[in-house]
């Protein structure tokens, strides 16, 4: 089975797919690709279902050598790839031939990028699911991080008659709009008052250095609660936004603890998960509070942009 080598692996390189359901009773999370909606068009792009195992690098990336020809996409965060020191292009099916070497220049606008191959990377199934849960070093490649000198093997395809086709700008556009992230109200807005909800959703926040793919933390102005208790620990959901014993927000991501006890002020809603996977240290962020109706509107939105309708062949 052919693979690719690792001669540089990035900062935290990791095999995702779109995660593992099912599980949250057992206290797993979802885990998965922090941008879902960049791995699913890379799998389409490459020539794969949307949910096929990938490499998520992440804020730099790695450098991969490849044993065989094969097919790949590069999705997300535009890391500037390379093969062979040529650039290539982001969102795009390309080709790539045996002993050449894939690196990335490292300057991105945001956190994540995607390497998507033709038949999927090989990597073992743990509760139905390859991707890479890092707090309990689970799945993926033994649990961990991509790290120097790993052989990542790929199932082999025929690539000779594969169509080529690359993402439409104006689709790209509508993926990741330029505007607040959109919220929906929290189950424990009854312990703030209506004065710090309007603070919440009117102050920017920033990224703190200590976010990671279990939550991200936020500071800004503080949010202040009016019921001092914590809540009785209850299930957590994708995405929802806890208010922290220093008034500050945490956005509980991908490996999110299951239960928890702090209240919930809001939660990013479904259409806006794969831009959270976007944000980095630093990055600066507003919320804005939206109808469950707007909410299922804006995800059908984005569903339907994930079709063959999106591409143009190249």
């Amino acid at each position: 089975m052919p693979a690719i080598k690792v001669i540089k692996p990035g900062f935290q390189s990791t095999i995702q797919d779109s995660g593992r359901f099912g599980y949250s009773h057992y206290g797993i999370s979802i885990s998965g690709a922090a941008d879902n909606v960049a791995l699913r068009i890379g799998n389409l792009i490459a020539g794969n279902d949307e949910n096929v195992a990938a490499i998520e690098m992440t804020l730099t990336g790695g450098e991969f050598l490849f044993e065989d020809d094969a097919i790949i996409s590069i999705t997300g965060a535009n890391f500037q790839p390379m093969i062979e020191s040529s650039q290539v292009a982001m969102w795009s099916t390309i080709k790539i031939k045996a002993g050449h070497i894939l690196s990335f220049k490292n300057s991105p606008d945001n956190a994540r990028c995607y390497i998507c191959i033709n038949g999927g990377f090989n990597v073992p199934l743990v509760m139905e699911s390859a991707s890479t849960h890092l707090l309990t070093s689970m799945g993926g490649l033994k649990g961990r991080a991509i790290i120097k000198g790993d052989f990542i093997q790929y199932h082999k395809k025929n690539i000779d008659n594969k169509t080529y086709i690359s993402l439409k700008k104006e689709i790209l556009d509508k993926l990741y709009p330029q505007r607040e992230l959109f919220v929906t109200i929290g189950p424990q807005s009854n312990y703030f008052s209506d004065e710090t909800i309007n603070l919440f959703s009117k102050s920017t926040f920033t990224v703190r250095e200590d976010s990671n793919r279990m939550g991200l933390r936020l500071s800004g102005p503080k949010l202040e609660r009016i019921i001092e208790e914590d809540i009785i620990t209850e299930g957590v959901s994708l995405g929802a936004i806890q208010i922290s014993h220093d008034a500050q927000p945490i956005i509980l991501f991908v490996e999110h603890q299951t239960t928890g006890g702090y209240p919930k002020i809001a939660n990013i809603i479904s259409a806006d998960l794969h831009r959270v996977g976007q944000l980095k240290p630093r990055d600066e962020i507003k919320f804005s509070f939206v109808s469950i109706d707007e909410a299922n509107k804006l995800r059908k939105e984005i569903e339907a942009l994930i079709s063959s309708d999106s591409f143009v062949r190249i």
